[in-house]
């Protein structure tokens, strides 16, 4: 893991702090922006006043392998638990009562027949659990299945441990602190969504206003889906306990790739679930190959339009979020 950072050089009054591949895979679509960033942008803050925290590759092990999870299997953003990870296990207890569908224990066969089974199967939970019930019980995290999806950790990860240090060092003595945590895979194609935590304070419309960011969502159930042992949730928890009277605003970016629709959240899940199942216990050689294709789309696309409508989200967002919250020195704001 690798990171920048610069201390503000008088006086602690702001650190922005960008984050990559927290889900490996990710940090490709991170990398790019980072570097946009860095182009761009901290030659327009005050070094006095200014802090910069920049965090590439949160985890590099699953980058390299294109791969979301850590060697464990671990998602680190369901690792971030303060308590005992014993108490986590009895949590989301539809994702055990789904397990033979989530997870399933096998390898996998034929392309062509496992995509129809796979979509028998999908209708047949809708029409028993249905669609909000069976999203969450997939993504909110789980604890009890090692070789499950989404699974959050029976310990904290050596990279999560890293990075609880990283954010308490760095965050000493600064009084208003922005995280943005770079993500893809979720939201409409061709439109980046800014995710809150639920420890914000501000609404979604307050915050989309605020920013001019043109899709914000909370993470809860009714607006993206609730998530535990999440990063920027813990950034929260941190700074109340431990810094009070800092001010802090988290938010990921997530860019989105197959769409929002019903079909498109269908086929996010069927390559979760296939590209897990592969990862656990092997498939043919051709099933395989298109796996790795199709895991791949979903994270960062090969239409090349997508990354440079990406690239204007992010621009979008950095402005708004930077420009509001103080970050740019008189006369290079809006520049």
């Amino acid at each position: 893991m690798d990171w920048i950072f610069t201390d503000a050089l008088e006086s602690k009054e702001r650190l922005i702090v960008l984050s990559t591949a927290l889900h490996g895979i990710e940090g490709y679509l991170g990398s790019g922006l980072l570097e946009l960033f860095i182009q761009d942008y901290p030659t327009r803050m005050d070094p006095r006043t200014t802090g910069i925290l920049l965090i590439h590759a949160i985890n590099p092990w699953g980058m390299k392998h294109w791969k979301r999870t850590n060697p464990a299997n671990v998602d680190l953003n369901r690792n971030f638990v303060d308590g005992d990870f014993a108490v986590m296990a009895e949590t989301n207890p539809d994702y055990m009562k789904l397990a033979p569908y989530l997870s399933p224990r096998k390898a996998l066969g034929s392309i062509g027949l496992e995509k129809l089974l796979f979509f028998d199967q999908t209708m047949h939970q809708l029409v028993l659990v249905g669609q909000r019930r069976l999203r969450e019980a997939a993504l909110m995290g789980q604890y009890r299945q090692p070789e499950g999806i989404y699974f959050g950790g029976q310990e904290v990860q050596p990279e999560t441990r890293m990075l609880m240090d990283l954010y308490r060092s760095t965050f000493t003595g600064y009084r208003h602190i922005v995280h943005l945590d770079m993500h893809s895979g979720y939201g409409p194609r061709f439109q980046m969504t800014l995710v809150t935590s639920p420890y914000e304070k501000m609404s979604a419309a307050e915050t989309s206003s605020r920013y001019g960011t043109p899709l914000v969502a909370a993470a809860n159930p009714e607006d993206f889906y609730s998530m535990q042992g999440d990063m920027l949730d813990w950034e929260y928890r941190l700074v109340d306990k431990e810094f009070p009277g800092a001010r802090i605003f988290t938010a990921g970016c997530e860019f989105g790739t197959f769409g929002n629709s019903l079909l498109a959240g269908i086929r996010s899940l069927r390559i979760t679930i296939f590209r897990n199942q592969v990862n656990q216990h092997g498939a043919k050689d051709k099933a395989r190959a298109w796996v790795d294709r199709e895991y791949r789309e979903l994270y960062l696309p090969s239409e090349a339009a997508w990354f440079e409508k990406a690239q204007a989200d992010a621009r979008q967002t950095f402005e708004g979020i930077l420009d509001a919250e103080g970050f740019m020195t008189a006369g290079n704001a809006n520049k």
